[in-house]
């Protein structure tokens, strides 16, 4: 049997009173009873990154630059897969996970992504329309099914208990994508090195 994928997940909101550690948390626990994965959560409020880029093509400029990548590129370099929790915050994701993103390259390409979004009306899905679109330029693959959670303070409690079965089976569901494609790639770029 291959080994388990590592999927880091990758929190992206960092806003005072967020709902968004209750998702991870909730998400989580889909990985955690799986044997073919294990989870690397990567919360941004915890392993902030710095917000002015050096000069592009050159290191970053400063030690503390250094220190604060250093939380958190490894790991995702080291990811098999990823799965992005965002809300959406004006028809789109919010700025740090952006900025998580783009001090990242080549730890994204060839390797599958998926989401779990959370919202009011569209359940964060405008979020994830704009995260594809992302991903693409970074050569990542992006799998079909997404969760979207609409209100999802209605749907999960505190505890990580979901009060919606449709809920569990959009993770379930997502999950077994992302299975899939991050066996797939793994096995590919082993196989061949994938070049940008």
């Amino acid at each position: 049997m291959d080994s388990p994928l590592r999927v880091a997940v990758l929190l992206g909101s960092t806003r005072d009173g967020r709902f968004g550690l209750v998702v991870a948390n909730w998400f989580r626990t889909h990985l955690d009873r799986r044997d073919d994965m294990t989870a690397d959560l990567i919360d941004l409020v915890e392993t902030p990154l710095p917000t002015v880029f050096p000069v592009l093509g050159e290191p970053p400029a400063s030690e503390e630059h250094v220190e604060l990548l250093a939380a958190v590129s490894p790991r995702l370099a080291a990811a098999d897969a990823f799965v992005i929790v965002t809300p959406e915050y004006n028809r789109s994701f919010p700025a740090p996970l952006k900025n998580a993103i783009d001090w990242h390259n080549r730890e994204w390409n060839a390797k599958p992504v998926g989401f779990v979004a959370y919202g009011g009306f569209s359940a964060g899905l405008r979020a994830v329309e704009q995260l594809r679109l992302v991903m693409a330029e970074l050569h990542a693959v992006t799998v079909r099914d997404a969760v979207g959670l609409q209100a999802p303070w209605a749907q999960i409690g505190h505890d990580g208990a979901a009060a919606s079965p449709g809920a569990d089976a959009a993770a379930k569901a997502m999950l077994d994508q992302l299975a899939w494609w991050g066996h797939t790639l793994r096995e590919a770029r082993a196989a061949r090195p994938y070049g940008v």
